[in-house]
This record gives C-alpha cells, structure tokens and sequence, in this order.
C-alpha cells in the first residue's frame, strides 16, 4: 500500500543480521554479526522502552553501522517503534512466506521460537537478494492510508450495526423497516428515540409527526401522509411485555452506536477531503472517470508517492490481485481467481473499475463486450477493466499526466484496436422520436 517495498539496488555493507519473531508480549530474537559465525539469542518485552534499549545497544555495539532485521510483519507495533532507528533497516516478509521456508527444513510441523528465529535469519543470510525493504511513504500519503482504512472498517460496522437493528425491529416493530429505506439515518434514530415502539409512536399528534419529519428534510407531502395514516393503522407485532421492553432498550442503543459511527465517518470525510486537496497527486487521481471523494484517496494509496517502487503496471496488477494466477503442470493448464493479495487494495481497483463504467465510453463499450460477446460474468468483466485501468493509471502516474478520456479514445482507434471498433457501435449516437421530433436517446445524454 502506501509503504513502499523495494530491493536494494546495490548490497551495502551490514554490520550484522537480526531475525525477531514477535509476539504480544516478547519478542524473541536472534543476531549474527557480520564475519561471525556465532549466533546470539534472547528475548525482548515488547514495549517502547525496551526496544530502544536493545536498538541503541546494538547502536553503539556496532558504530552506528547498518543492521538488517527481519520480521513477519509490514506494519504494526514493532515495526513502527523500530523505524525510528536509521541504522535497522527492516526487511519484512509475510508470515505464509516465513511458515512455508520452515517448513521446508521441519516437515513435521515442530515449532518453537528458537527454532522460528533460526529460520528467519537463515532466509534473511541466504535469500535477502530476494526479501525487499521496508521504505516508508511520505507522512501524508500514510495518515490518507491509515484515514481510509478506518473509514471503510467503520463503514462496515455501520452496515453491521444497521443489520442487527433490523434482526431486533423484526422482532416487535417491524412497520420501522417497511416504512424507512435506510434504518441507519438519523430520521429513523431520533424517531426510536422519542418513539421506541408503535405504542408511544400511536400517542403523538399527528401535527407532532408532520413537524418531526419536516424537520427531518421529508418534503414530500404524500409520502409523508402515508407514513403518518400507515403509523395509526398498523398493528403491533407483539402483545408481550418483555419483548416489548427489551427490544425498545436495545433499538435505542444501537441507534445511538449507529449515531456515533455517522459521526466517525463524516469526521474521516472531512480529513481525508482536506489531506487529497492538498496531496501532489490529488488532481492527478481526480481526473479518472468515476473517482469520487471516496476512491480517489484509496487510489492515491494504491499508488504511493515513490515513483521508483514499480518498474512495471504488471507488478501493481499482481500484487492487487487483479492479475489471475496461471498453474501449469504437464498438460494441465489453469488460470484462476488470485486468493493471495491485500484484499482492501483489490476492492479499491475494482469499485472504480465498476464506478468508471457509466463515466467512461471506452470502459462501457468493453465491459459490455466482455458480458455479450465473451459472455464473462460481472465480476469477471470487471476484474478485466481494472487489470486495463491499472496499465493506463501506472503510465499516467509514472508520467506525472492526468488522463484525458479524448487522447485515450484516439490512440486507441488509430491503432485500429478492436476495442475501437466495439467502441463505436457501443457510442453510436442513438435517436428516438418524440412529439413528432427526432431526440436523442437517453443513452447518449
């Protein structure tokens, strides 16, 4: 995401290797200076202080020079208290990377921190040509990843908490859900508040419920009848007192939790509003067809600042997951789903893939020939436009360019691609008489 994992370009000098395998408690560790062939191990409390007492140990221990430490983590605690110190440079690996190598040399299956130390050092003394380092990405950047992260992880709670809202309405208000769209908007959260059961909300004056719902911005007047005649002639679920009680004690509870969470996402809104406006990238982002508020940040995210971290738009199509997997084996040939990839950087290519459709001509006219003519599912299709925007993002990104729909759609008819040609059916202009006039259709407005 937005810290940057890169091979070194050229091998420095190191002054020793460290392998940590971290826990929620101690760390273990295990060092080999460079030149030695002495291994040193021990353990380490996992906390603030005690790292910088074992790190500035090893500064002074070795002049300050250079350490490789490996780990099985990209970010959490660990790794952000030992970035504060230049001379460890972390080189973090993926725990199923790390089991898979320990396996190799203990097919039973025995494990021990002693022994997983051991072979994190081994991997990181034999194949760190391989390993990347950690670089992080400018402050902005992070803060905009660690901002959408939260809001789409609050997203979710929302949508979960609105969810049980409805499991508890069911069960002695089910008229709310009939009557209300959106169980998670503040219309329907102040009116459990001052009205948790059809009881109480059949003592209001329907002068009282007219009031409530203009302050509540519902403006139109027949549908705002109709929920006040619908609230006086419905009929209650349930005549038992303990569901009634409960089931009201619980409705205002989670239309308070739901209350909390609106808050949470309008305060990550405005942040993440005024971080992309000020981000170098942002206007670079904003110029893709169907990048809104929410999907711009995450593709600045997806991106990064560091223009050398991918050398190829291949590498960012893998490592999202768009790219499918190809397995071969003898006369055996498979080509699926990629199951190994940060799933949050997936879902972000693939909602503005989905987003792009009704904005771009080019996407629409390839999405449909990949639903009509090679009759690919929506998610399918999908997944194919994303792997075609990732390319065409990556060269805009690696160029500094914003995109421009119109040089797109040239290049790709003077290629004569036929995508170009579907293109042109797809954005024939399309007429439809009307009042005795010629009109264009909608699907061209």
């Amino acid at each position: 995401m937005s810290e940057s994992l890169i091979t070194a370009a050229s091998e420095p000098e190191w002054a020793a290797f460290a392998a940590i395998d971290w826990a929620d408690q101690k760390n273990f560790w295990r060092l080999l200076p460079a030149g030695s062939q002495r291994q040193e191990q021990g353990e380490l409390d996992n906390t603030p202080e005690a790292v910088e007492v074992w790190a500035a140990g090893l500064q002074q221990r070795f002049s300050g020079r250079r350490i490789a430490v490996i780990l099985e983590q990209s970010r959490g605690a660990l790794v952000y208290m030992l970035a504060k110190y230049p001379h460890l440079v972390v080189f973090p690996v993926h725990p199923t990377t790390a089991a898979r190598y320990r396996e190799t040399f203990c097919p039973s299956g025995a494990k021990a921190d002693s022994s997983d130390t051991a072979s994190l050092l081994d991997l990181l003394l034999r194949h760190r040509e391989r390993l990347h380092q950690l670089r992080p990405d400018t402050v902005e950047t992070r803060l905009l990843q660690f901002l959408v992260e939260e809001r789409r992880r609050t997203v979710d709670e929302r949508t979960r908490q609105s969810n049980r809202l409805v499991d508890c309405l069911k069960l002695y208000f089910p008229q709310v859900v009939q009557w209300f769209d959106d169980l998670a908007s503040p219309l329907v959260g102040d009116l459990l508040e001052l009205w948790p059961g059809l009881e109480q909300l059949q003592r209001a004056h329907p002068g009282t419920l007219h009031k409530f719902f203009h302050e509540h911005n519902c403006r139109g007047e027949k549908r705002m009848e109709e929920r006040i005649q619908a609230v006086y002639q419905a009929i209650p679920a349930t005549q038992d007192a303990a569901v009634l009680e409960a089931g009201a004690m619980r409705a205002r509870g989670l239309v308070r939790l739901l209350a909390t969470l609106r808050d949470q996402i309008a305060v990550c809104d405005r942040r993440i509003a005024e971080l992309v406006l000020a981000h170098p990238d942002g206007g670079l982002f904003g110029s893709l067809p169907g990048a809104g508020p929410a999907l711009i940040p995450r593709l600045i995210v997806a991106f990064g600042t560091q223009r050398d971290r991918y050398q190829a738009a291949y590498q960012v199509q893998c490592y999202s997951g768009i790219a499918p997997v190809k397995e071969a084996s003898g006369k055996t040939e498979r080509v699926h789903f990629r199951l190994a990839c940060p799933k949050f950087l997936r879902q972000t290519f693939h909602e503005f893939a989905t987003h792009s459709i009704r904005y771009s001509e080019w996407a629409r006219a390839y999405y449909e020939h990949l639903r009509d003519d090679e009759k690919k599912s929506h998610h399918a299709a999908v997944r194919a436009l994303a792997y075609k925007w990732i390319r065409i993002i990556f060269r805009c990104w690696k160029d500094g360019k914003l995109y421009d729909e119109r040089v797109y759609l040239d290049s790709l008819r003077r290629r004569g691609s036929l995508l170009g040609a579907g293109l042109k059916a797809a954005t024939r202009p399309e007429w439809k008489t009307l009042g005795g006039f010629q009109k264009l259709s909608e699907n061209n407005a």
